[in-house]
């Protein structure tokens, strides 16, 4: 189970110089956190004052969030740091009031924002009052998006119901401590056998609902350079990479062409990203259960600016890396980071189980999501461009080739099939498809081709 410190002891782990906002303090007057009336609250609940009383003593806080404003990783942030050891570190009226103010300050500021969470869910003390604080807190976020403004999602232990269904889930980026309950339902609620792992920071990690796990003495070194690369977007289009590990001169013929594409030994899309970025951090998974790992997505610096990547890693992808990199397209956008593409498939993934995971709706939502891009987004050929799982990610009128890959309407093999002709001309096929880079030069498709 991963550890439970109080809010103050993580907010000073994380950042510099963490000041709470105005009316937020410890100083607040005895009817702070009353769910907006007073004794046992809007609903009467026998005992609810007392109860806070005793979470006050006890933690000496005045409610279940502390906000505030500190610096992490050079960047001033808006941090939001729930208190567990105050009634579960449930949401309630009163909370709902400070995350309110928190996210308002955010954009009056143009801060980001990052959420510290522990909590088991809504305040039943508070009834309909507390659950109606998801609303408040989903808008808030909402409108926070709407700015433009990043938020990170740290999930400690445990970070359930409401808390996770609206800071956590909706946040750009999710972090997760090791171990920690992270799930809509809490411990207690769960179906009798319901298998734990299933509720646990790893298995979101797994199932593409976490981007990544991180060690609690690492957190601030990883929230740092988060905040760094979602505050420093490039300007412009990103410049293409050059190509790595290229044959001399140009293919002769299509096949050559795919031979040189297919080579096992040819570079991928980690060497041209570790080539490119001098520093660069991962997004991981759909959200919606699936992660694909021929799909590598993220922010990486280049020259000290931001730019965002989505890069075929030359698997057939499937409908989840092709979800996933929606997303990372979407949130670029909504940054302003500019987006740089690297195609390198044969194709999408087309068995049972991707027609299953929905395929076709997967690509489309790759293809609009370029498309809708407002920021600049440049794509680099560097290996394979097998038909439209590839072009899903290529930028129109701004696609560059390397000269070992080729581009084409399907797979040579392919066409030949659906064109009734024996295996014996699939190289001819491949020839007429006019597949090579300079063949995608000429055609218009490619800008041009990127020097070694």
């Amino acid at each position: 189970m991963a550890e439970r410190l109080p809010a103050r002891a993580v907010l000073d782990a994380v950042s510099e110089g963490f000041a709470e906002l105005p009316g937020s303090g410890a100083g607040r007057g005895a009817g702070d956190g009353d769910g907006g009336g007073s004794g046992d609250g809007p609903i009467g609940w026998s005992g609810y004052g007392a109860a806070r009383a005793g979470a006050r003593e006890r933690t000496g806080e005045r409610e279940s969030v502390v906000c505030g404003t500190g610096t992490v990783g050079g960047v001033r942030t808006v941090l939001l740091a729930f208190e567990f050891g105050f009634l579960g570190g449930s949401l309630g009226q009163r909370t709902g009031d400070r995350i309110e103010a928190a996210h308002r300050y955010a954009r009056a500021e143009r801060l980001p924002v990052v959420s510290l969470i522990a909590t088991g869910g809504s305040r039943m003390q508070e009834g309909m009052r507390a659950l109606a604080q998801l609303q408040r807190v989903a808008r808030q976020s909402a409108l926070t998006r709407a700015t433009g403004l990043p938020q990170i999602a740290v999930a400690r232990d445990p970070t359930t119901g409401g808390g996770w269904a609206t800071l956590g889930a909706g946040s750009d980026v999710v972090l997760a401590l090791p171990g920690a309950q992270v799930a809509f339902a809490g411990s207690r609620v769960r179906p009798p056998g319901a298998d734990p792992a299933a509720y646990r920071a790893e298995e979101k990690l797994a199932s593409g609902q976490v981007d990544r796990i991180v060690a609690p003495e690492e957190l601030r070194e990883a929230l740092g350079r988060w905040l760094s690369l979602l505050a420093s977007p490039a300007d412009g289009p990103p410049e293409p990479p050059r190509a790595l590990g290229t044959a001399p001169g140009l293919p002769r013929t299509g096949w050559e062409a795919v031979e040189r594409a297919r080579a096992p030994h040819r570079p991928r899309a980690d060497a041209y990203l570790d080539a490119y970025f001098e520093v660069r951090e991962e997004i991981s998974g759909d959200r919606c259960g699936g992660t694909d790992p021929g799909m590598r997505c993220g922010f990486g610096m280049r020259n000290g600016r931001t730019v965002a990547y989505a890069a075929q890693c030359g698997t057939p992808n499937l409908p989840a890396g092709f979800r996933t990199a929606a997303r990372l397209v979407r949130m670029a956008d909504r940054l302003g980071i500019p987006v740089l593409t690297l195609v390198d498939t044969p194709g999408a993934a087309n068995d049972e189980a991707a027609e299953r995971s929905g395929a076709g709706a997967a690509i489309a939502d790759a293809f609009a999501a370029v498309a809708e891009a407002r920021v600049p987004v440049t794509t680099l050929v560097v290996g394979e461009g097998g038909s439209g799982g590839a072009l899903a990610l290529a930028a129109s009128g701004n696609t560059w080739v390397t000269p070992d890959s080729y581009f084409s309407v399907i797979a040579p093999e392919s066409a030949a099939a659906i064109l009734k002709r024996g295996p014996e001309r699939v190289r001819e096929t491949a020839d007429a498809l006019r597949l090579r880079p300079q063949d995608l030069v000429e055609l218009g498709i490619a800008r041009g081709i990127v020097p070694s």
